[in-house]
């Protein structure tokens, strides 16, 4: 792998490779761009069959958050780790705290969270070592459990894309498919029961499903038939690329709309989606509940004021719907320019601050 052409690609800022061989610690830091602010994401800890696959992971992942942040008018930028190891086995008290060690060595440029493989608990080790990071116990201060407010946004981005395709936003009598029943989306199947929708729900785990079915009434089907279930709305909430060339002859639902990263298997299937004039609500932008909440703590958390900008992700979804129809692109592509557009402005407007003789501030310390 050619680690330069890879950054020069997408125009990464920096890539980081951390050890501590006593602990076992070996993650890779990538920090995408700080044009609207330090790079925000979590750390994601996996048993990644090569090195390589985990830089490009990590890669992949930080140009996410990037778009991410920019999209829902956060003043951060993206970065994202890795940490090579197995969530289940390798963790230890000294891995987290010498990887916040590393994390105070960038002086702000990156602030972590929890993401796939770590928890609550390891940002409370974290954080011992380091004030950059988020996601830590309510009694730090901190949000905690990102997953409520994930699912709220799905649950309002949702109703934008209800709105898109069937002219109202009310989800009552709408039939929603929901793939995967996890914390986030056993969430966001509350929010839809309380609304009256019917739900048919799926998971590999079955008292996963067990539990949505006892809670919620709903219909149980096998994890490979959700796709093509007659729904009006499907709502992949586990598996990323379940938007792929067999799922694009089956699908019946009008609206994909959920919490689950990376729905598009690649882009030529959002191209088809738009030409099958089925509404996609693009994954990025949906999901971003659970990072807009967590960026409240920067402020000093407060709930009530973090889910009204959680609910936002309802105007985010418009905004792209509207972008999407008036340029007549897919909605994958109207997201992606309104992310991109948001940080060429500020990338030019700070060219010409600097231009003029001026000179940035530093910025305030996280905690005060």
């Amino acid at each position: 792998m050619e680690l330069f052409a890879a950054l020069e690609r997408d125009d990464y800022e920096e890539l980081l490779f951390c050890q501590d061989k006593a602990s076992g610690l070996k993650a890779i830091i990538a920090i995408h761009d700080t044009t609207l602010g330090p790079a925000l994401g979590g750390t994601r800890m996996w048993t990644y069959a090569t090195e390589e696959e985990a830089i490009v992971d990590a890669l992949r992942l930080a140009k996410g958050m990037t778009y991410k942040n920019a999209v829902s008018g956060l003043n951060l930028g993206g970065g994202k780790t890795v940490i090579i190891g197995d969530p289940k086995k390798d963790k230890n008290e000294a891995m987290f705290r010498a990887f916040g060690r590393y994390i105070q060595g960038l002086n702000g440029r990156y602030i972590t969270a929890e993401d796939v493989g770590t928890t609550e608990e390891d940002m409370n080790i974290i954080y011992q070592e380091t004030d950059y990071v988020t996601g830590t116990s309510p009694t730090y201060g901190s949000s905690g459990n990102p997953s409520p407010a994930t699912a709220y946004g799905v649950y309002q981005g949702m109703k934008a894309a209800a709105k898109a395709a069937f002219g109202s936003d009310s989800l009552e009598g709408k039939t929603v498919a929901v793939q995967g029943v996890g914390n986030v989306a056993f969430t966001l199947c509350k929010h839809l029961h309380e609304e009256g929708a019917q739900l048919i729900v799926t998971d590999i785990h079955k008292p996963a499903v067990q539990r949505a079915v006892e809670a919620y009434g709903a219909k149980a089907v096998d994890p490979g038939d959700i796709i093509s279930v007659d729904c009006d709305i499907y709502a992949p909430c586990a598996l990323g690329a379940t938007i792929n060339d067999e799922s694009l002859r089956v699908i019946k639902a009008k609206v994909i709309a959920g919490a689950a990263n990376n729905q598009l298997k690649d882009s030529s299937h959002g191209d088809a989606l738009h030409e099958m004039g089925i509404v996609y609500a693009p994954d990025y932008v949906i999901n971003a509940g659970g990072v807009i909440n967590i960026a409240d703590e920067l402020n000093g958390y407060n709930k009530e004021r973090a889910f009204k900008q959680v609910a936002k992700i309802y105007d985010n979804i418009t905004r792209v719907m509207e972008i999407s129809r008036l340029n007549g692109i897919p909605t994958y592509a109207a997201a992606n320019q309104l992310a991109e557009d948001r940080i060429a402005l500020l990338r030019n407007s700070r060219s010409t601050f600097l231009r003029n003789g001026q000179h940035a501030l530093s910025r305030r310390s996280l905690r005060g």
